[in-house]
């Protein structure tokens, strides 16, 4: 049983930002990979690897991109009730959130959710965030 790959060259148009449909002017090339050897299968699974991370990375940024920092935001952590949070920070991977309760959670942006008309009730207690803080 033969193993082909098909790969598309590496000039992208578009930056490589977006996924690349081909038209019948590109061509697409296949790898017999049961004759390359153990070096070469590494270093494809390398570049194999890198491209998927990058457009992991892509993704992430793009679902970030749908939130603005002090947002009011909901996410539901396993076993655990919705939480209403404030967005305070993008990270590479995540974003952090304070939640109403005063936690700070590093959340995929994916789970989130943003919220509409959050409406407080009034308490005798307020409690005061300060993101600021010197530590």
């Amino acid at each position: 049983m033969r193993t082909r790959i098909k790969l598309i060259p590496t000039k992208l148009p578009n930056n490589g930002m977006e996924p690349m449909a081909l038209n019948q002017q590109q061509e697409v090339m296949a790898i017999d990979i049961d004759h390359l050897s153990e070096e070469e299968l590494i270093e494809l699974n390398h570049k194999i690897v890198e491209r998927l991370k990058f457009l992991e990375s892509m993704h992430t940024h793009k679902e970030m991109m749908q939130f603005v920092l002090g947002e009011q935001v909901s996410f539901e952590p396993p076993g655990r009730e919705r939480q209403i949070a404030t967005l305070i920070k993008f990270n590479k991977k995540t974003v952090t959130v304070i939640t109403e309760s005063g936690h700070k959670w590093n959340v995929s942006p994916h789970l989130l959710s943003k919220v509409k008309n959050v409406k407080t009730k009034p308490t005798s207690k307020g409690q005061v965030i300060d993101l600021h803080a010197k530590k």
